[in-house]
């Protein structure tokens, strides 16, 4: 059996284990806030988590939009995956795929497009059985630079989507944030980076692009 190495958030060689073992949480300028929500249904509840993380950019807020919104190109923040898409605005598909565009590590739909502030879309992991969750980037302009916030709803406990979401974000962020402030990318993002290029071949077949097309 193959296992994933979809860099949707970053995987171990051997498997589908999580780099986010060797990372810990060391900026003075992330925060991370877990809460639960609890949803009622007739004759029934869930609970889902939504998580919340945030970090300072010294940069222009458009530059910090450009970042995070460039399609058919790999971007660093996201581990290297290519956002494709038919056009970017509310309802639009969306496949985050590997650079040679062999598989597709991320599926969704963009929920809300309000330049430069606030990009929100659905989001799965294509090699899980988990359900979607919602992603969703706030930017505001504040004295010096930017207010980046990663949002993730909608996530069920206990879950690798779970999982794999609080352990990307970190990596996101100060990934993001070493772009725009145009310094060198943190060891840890470079490590993963190389990682995701080295285990593209380990990808299971599940996440081929060829089942995953824009129009699916």
């Amino acid at each position: 059996m193959r296992h994933g190495s979809i860099c949707g958030v970053g995987l171990h060689p051997k498997g589908v284990e999580p780099v986010g073992r060797q990372i810990r949480l060391a900026s003075a300028t992330v925060a991370l806030q877990t809460s639960f929500i609890r949803e009622s249904e007739i004759g029934s509840s869930m609970e889902t988590v939504k998580t919340v993380y945030k970090i300072f950019i010294k940069g222009r807020i458009k530059d910090v939009w450009r970042e995070i919104t460039r399609t058919n190109e790999p971007l660093p923040f996201f581990f290297n995956s290519s956002m494709h898409t038919t056009e970017l605005g509310e309802g639009a598909p969306l496949r985050m795929r590997t650079p040679s565009g062999k598989y597709t590590g991320v599926v969704g739909e963009v929920l809300e497009f309000d330049p430069p502030h606030r990009f929100s879309h659905t989001f799965k992991f294509t090699q899980l059985d988990d359900p979607y969750c919602k992603v969703t980037y706030e930017l505001k302009e504040v004295s010096g630079g930017v207010d980046f916030t990663l949002i993730s709803e909608d996530l069920v406990p206990g879950s690798k989507t779970e999982k794999y979401m609080k352990q990307g974000e970190e990596i996101i962020g100060t990934t993001l944030k070493a772009l725009v402030e145009k310094r060198p990318l943190p060891v840890k993002s470079r490590f993963i980076l190389l990682m995701c290029k080295w285990t593209e071949f380990m990808t299971p077949k599940k996440s081929l692009t060829t089942n995953w097309p824009l129009n699916k």
